[in-house]
């Protein structure tokens, strides 16, 4: 007798490589497997196989880099950053007595500007970006204590190295000892963000990120702070073999704030971000003797102004 075969529908049938399609073993007892979550089960784990292998094949070519990587190197890399590191902590730790003066009356304005959360006369509100209301502001408070504070403007041409471009910031210029050559501190709002990169390696980042936002002090510990920081651009991107942009370039970083910049110290009228008690206090109505005339001979209006009107 010839072996019998039985129609099993597909949606029954086991897609297996290791199972035994023949007829005598209980076919009709086996749970049902849809066919296209066998196929796409079959795809999925040959493209986990394919990801693993690339993965794999990135970890091994990177541990090729590294090991190809010469010791010596390795380790002038983490002394480099080691010094960068060092050298600018040295620079930003040095201060004087005037700029520390200077330095909290800015941040005295600052605070009460977040606190107040006002707009300004743009009308922008500050926390939106209103730069320039903002340095009028510290401005403004540091002529009222005595100093001789002004909004200086750099404004540099396009050149072979760098494309041009301007950078607005605060400086003072302190003249009160007759013995020495007057002083000049540069306020610098924004320090930390003229420096970062979005393709910044973990070293630079780090480094950055020691730089505080307000910055109060001289044009040569300035100046020291450009060089650390451009050094250490440049020895970034060359770690990473991409190119330096040339406005992240030493004489580029320069010309914001080291260059001839023109001072206004000409203050318009503006509204001021934070008001003070005089300015919020509740004035009453005044009026002249003609509209005491006009309220005598209106009994009704005379009861109702009465108690809003001053006689001058």
């Amino acid at each position: 007798m010839g072996r019998t075969t039985t129609n099993i529908p597909m949606s029954h049938r086991v897609l297996s490589p290791h199972h035994n399609y023949d007829a005598g073993h209980n076919l009709r007892d086996q749970q049902p497997v849809q066919l296209c979550g066998s196929i796409f089960g079959f795809l999925e784990e040959e493209a986990t196989m394919s990801s693993s292998e690339n993965d794999m094949d990135n970890i091994q070519q990177d541990i090729e880099d590294e090991e190809c990587e010469d010791p010596e190197d390795i380790e002038d890399k983490i002394k480099f950053w080691e010094t960068q590191h060092q050298n600018l902590h040295t620079t930003l730790v040095r201060t004087t007595s005037l700029e520390s003066k200077i330095r909290n009356i800015t941040k005295e304005v600052l605070e009460e500007v977040k606190m107040a959360e006002n707009v300004c006369s743009c009308p922008r509100s500050v926390s939106d970006g209103c730069r320039s209301c903002l340095m009028r502001e510290i401005c403004s408070r540091l002529q009222k204590s005595g100093y001789d504070s002004a909004i200086c403007k750099s404004r540099w041409k396009n050149s072979l190295d760098f494309p041009s471009g301007e950078h607005t910031f605060l400086d003072v210029i302190d003249s009160s000892n007759h013995k020495k050559d007057s002083v000049r501190v540069i306020i610098e709002l924004e320090l930390r963000g003229q420096f970062e990169m979005k393709k910044g390696s973990e070293e630079y980042n780090s480094l950055v990120c020691k730089l505080p936002d307000l910055y109060v002090g001289k044009p040569d510990r300035l100046q020291t702070i450009i060089k650390i920081l451009s050094n250490a651009a440049k020895e970034c991107m060359k770690e990473k073999k991409m190119h330096l942009g040339p406005w992240r370039k030493q004489r580029y970083m320069q010309a914001k704030w080291l260059r001839v910049a023109e001072r206004s110290t000409v203050m318009t009228t503006v509204k001021p971000l934070v008001e003070d008690e005089c300015s919020t206090r509740s004035t009453r109505a005044r009026t002249s003797m003609l509209t005491m005339d006009l309220l005598g001979d209106l009994p009704n209006m005379s009861c109702y102004y009465g108690h809003h009107v001053e006689v001058l």
